[in-house]
């Protein structure tokens, strides 16, 4: 029953994912032959230069590519890119009208905005751990036919070369600008959404104080883990208090008190992107 709720979930996902797609693409960037890499963006680039619809050229490109991607992918994998990318093409079939709608003259807003949208559906895409087909299959045959070329220079080598295209065909260098502008947007936005919104901040404290801090980041409702260290110079022996918090204010207090205890305690604060567990997201959520 479980399986059959998550199935159902992922096609939901897929197909509002997909929809969100299309209208970034038709309504933002094609009429501005903005091309922010992947095969989206170089359907982008063939359609500014043939006049066919971006989705008869992506559902083109993309299907003998799959056909070939089959023995990388897997059959099930292949089934349900396929899938995805059948709906991608028919949700630009269904939002072409749209390319005729100008919401905007300004290039850089229809890069922002239409990056924005193309950078939250492929955000969801990942999240539900869907796919549409693409570069990434591309750089995947790359690599596996030059092993020495990592699959992230593969992708970063393709669509550096769709921005580069998209500035050529327009005749205009700055298009190919706005198509970095673009990626580097989209790029940005998919990050945020696999790693999520949630709030947390890692404190290693290096101190020679550890009881008193212990007791009082304990006051604080956080969490302590106690790691064994040797000083690298001196050869001492330290504490290293591993502790993480999920809000602003918890951070500050926590600045606040390592400094009142102990001023010559060393601290590193990192930005953490996700933490499951007690006292966060429960791990069953994953």
């Amino acid at each position: 029953m479980k399986k059959n709720k998550d199935i159902l979930i992922q096609y939901i996902g897929l197909i509002i994912a997909c929809m969100i797609m299309a209208v970034g693409l038709n309504m933002f960037l094609v009429p501005k032959t903005i091309a922010p890499g992947g095969l989206s963006g170089l359907s982008v680039v063939i359609s500014k230069l043939t006049g066919f619809p971006v989705s008869n050229i992506l559902f083109t490109i993309s299907t003998p590519l799959l056909l070939f991607s089959v023995k990388i992918l897997g059959k099930k994998d292949a089934i349900k890119t396929f899938i995805g990318m059948a709906i991608l093409t028919l949700s630009l079939k269904v939002t072409e009208p749209l390319s005729t709608i100008s919401l905007t003259d300004n290039t850089l807003l229809a890069a922002i905005s239409g990056s924005i949208l193309v950078g939250l559906s492929l955000g969801i895409l990942f999240r539900i751990d869907a796919s549409t087909g693409g570069t990434d299959l591309i750089a995947l045959m790359l690599n596996r036919i030059i092993p020495s070329i990592p699959v992230s220079k593969c992708l970063s080598m393709i669509d550096g070369t769709v921005v580069v295209l998209a500035g050529v065909v327009n005749m205009n260098f700055e298009t190919g600008l706005y198509s970095a502008i673009a990626l580097y947007i989209m790029v940005k936005i998919i990050d945020t959404i696999t790693a999520g919104f949630d709030y947390a901040k890692a404190f290693f404290i290096i101190t020679e104080k550890k009881d008193v801090l212990q007791e009082a980041i304990i006051e604080l409702n956080r969490g302590i883990t106690i790691l064994d260290a040797k000083g690298g110079y001196t050869n001492e022996d330290k504490n290293v208090m591993l502790v993480v918090v999920n809000q602003k204010k918890q951070e500050v207090a926590l600045k606040k008190m390592v400094k009142e205890l102990d001023e010559k305690s060393f601290i590193i604060v990192t930005d953490v992107y996700e933490v499951l567990g007690k006292g966060f997201k429960s791990i069953d959520a994953v």
